[in-house]
């Protein structure tokens, strides 16, 4: 059974950051594309970040480009996300996910691929 826990969410500042983990159990992570979504109060879910599983692809949303670094180490089964110079807009609901894939370069993001979701890790960022 396919599962994934978020962690490291929290309160921050604006411009302050933070690192999220994402950890998979009862699968391993290399066959995989992972990707970060988030859904904020009153919006719908939006893609975040998506890398390929083998790591050497990755997408970003234009809003996060250039402040989010997404990575993941397949050997401890783990994907992290590393949010910079965050905004009060960042604060959301932070989920990951998972899908099966056989292309190495393999970084689609969309939203209607994934149907397995955890319970999120709460990011705040304010004042």
């Amino acid at each position: 059974q396919l599962q994934l826990v978020e962690s490291g969410g929290g309160l921050v500042q604006p411009g302050g950051s933070l690192r999220l983990s994402c950890v998979a159990s009862g699968f391993t992570l290399d066959h995989y594309v992972i990707a970060w979504f988030r859904q904020a109060p009153g919006k719908e879910r939006q893609g975040v970040s998506c890398i390929s599983r083998s790591g050497g692809s990755t997408n970003y949303a234009d809003s996060v480009k250039g402040r989010f670094t997404i990575s993941r180490d397949n050997a401890n089964n783990t994907v992290y996300l590393q949010m910079n110079s965050l905004k009060p807009d960042d604060t959301a609901v932070y989920y990951c996910t998972a899908r099966p894939s056989v292309a190495d370069t393999d970084a689609v993001c969309s939203p209607a691929l994934f149907h397995s979701w955890g319970q999120g890790t709460q990011v705040t960022v304010s004042s």
